[in-house]
């Protein structure tokens, strides 16, 4: 019987064969935290009496303070917190305003087939990069600080095979989506998602960022996908190619269940409030008006995510009553959509673009929504509040729907404004 990823890559990290069920002692391959962990983990260090002793290893640990430049005093002095950590350790740090967690995390160090773990729960994102990756609370992270060590509970695992070509105007967020719908938020939890197929195989690698980042949504412990040459290319352009390996699956491995997905079929897709599993199809909610639009996050905050807004919006204008807010969630991604015109096209349609960060997502920084407002976002959660503001309500898209739905006004497929 062969192994699934999730099997390997933990196999491999401990060096010997393990299978699902089995607990395990892993070495962490790359950690980091954020500025909503890493005070966090910082204050709890202090109550252990660990923050004058080494961390585990200073070049595998990162700080990012990824909700932006300082908004209120109270972040402010956190982002101190954690700054004076990293740096008295000397661990990588990345300030606010730079980008998210995530961004800096597979832009400049990870590599593929590792295990790592991040203060995050969307830290499933990295598992495009045939990783091990996954999330945890800043107890375990002090253990992960301090050791390089946590422990993993092999994950059952759930093969999703997703094939065909995808129709006009339908993308890799409505792949998850529909995921979601099949899988509810309660089906999948502690489970390894599997993502194969020659869809898959077809996206880039910046797609394929936007499945893995919502596997924890769905209630994934991980979401992993095999590496090809999409990968290589991804880290090659980063200046990265030596941390691609080639991590392959076996056709014979014991799935706990089998999804097909016909991806040929598919059509653009909203999630509709307050949860990630309330799918429907975005022009069946053609009637729900729109207050603002959200383009951005670890989930739809790339360069291709920008690029799609902006082939739609371009030489046109954003609708009167609507608010396009549009963050890009590294510098790197914010520097090249500023050399390629993205962004010119972008404001001149009337969008507001802040610097890299979590933005709204979180409802930590600006773009929180007003009492009673209906926004479309790019991000992976619909809960009520989860923008900072309960009475708000999330609709999830593509940035394709969402692009087309700030022209609009309301909930729009895009193939009805895509030329």
């Amino acid at each position: 019987m062969g192994q699934t990823l999730a099997e390997k890559v933990l196999s491999k990290n401990v060096g010997y064969p393990v299978k699902a069920g089995e607990t395990v002692i892993v070495n962490v391959d790359f950690a980091a935290l954020h500025d909503g962990s890493g005070p966090l983990l910082v204050r709890l260090m202090d109550e252990r009496n660990y923050s004058k002793d080494p961390v585990f290893d200073a070049k595998k640990l990162l700080f990012a303070n990824e909700f932006g430049p300082e908004p209120t005093r109270e972040m402010a002095n956190e982002h101190a917190l954690t700054r004076r950590f990293a740096h008295e350790h000397g661990c990588h740090w990345e300030e606010g305003g730079t980008g998210h967690v995530h961004a800096h995390v597979y832009e400049s160090f990870l590599e593929c087939g590792t295990v790592c773990i991040v203060g995050d729960s969307h830290t499933t994102v990295h598992g495009a990069f045939g990783c091990f990756a996954t999330g945890c609370g800043s107890t375990d992270m002090v253990a992960v600080t301090r050791f390089g060590k946590t422990w993993i509970k092999v994950p059952e695992t759930f093969r999703i095979n997703v094939n065909g070509k995808l129709p006009k105007g339908v993308y890799s967020k409505d792949i998850m989506l529909k995921v979601a719908s099949i899988i509810k938020s309660n089906q999948a939890i502690y489970k390894s998602l599997e993502f194969r197929g020659d869809t898959i195989a077809s996206l880039s690698m910046e797609s394929r960022l936007s499945i893995t980042s919502m596997g924890v949504d769905v209630g994934a412990k991980n979401a992993i996908m095999e590496t090809d040459e999409h990968t290589r290319a991804f880290l090659a352009e980063l200046g990265r190619e030596d941390a691609y390996r080639e991590i392959r699956g076996d056709e014979e491995a014991n799935y706990e269940r089998v999804i097909d997905i016909d991806a040929s079929v598919l059509e653009p897709l909203v999630s509709k409030p307050h949860y990630v599993e309330n799918v429907d199809l975005a022009k069946n909610c053609k009637n729900e008006k729109v207050n603002l639009v959200f383009i951005g996050s670890c989930t739809n905050g790339r360069v291709e995510d920008m690029r799609i807004a902006a082939k739609i919006l371009k030489g046109k204008k954003v609708a009167k009553g609507v608010r396009l807010l549009v963050i890009p969630n590294s510098a790197h991604v914010y520097k090249e959509c500023l050399r390629d015109g993205t962004f010119l096209a972008l404001a001149e349609a009337g969008a507001m673009i802040e610097a890299p960060n979590c933005g709204p997502c979180m409802g930590v920084h600006q773009g929180i929504p007003g009492d009673g407002e209906v926004v479309v976002a790019t991000q992976n959660r619909n809960f009520k509040g989860r923008m900072g503001n309960p009475s708000a309500s999330i609709y999830l898209s593509s940035p394709a729907t969402a692009a087309a739905t700030a022209l609009t006004g309301h909930i729009t497929d895009p193939r009805e404004v895509m030329e």
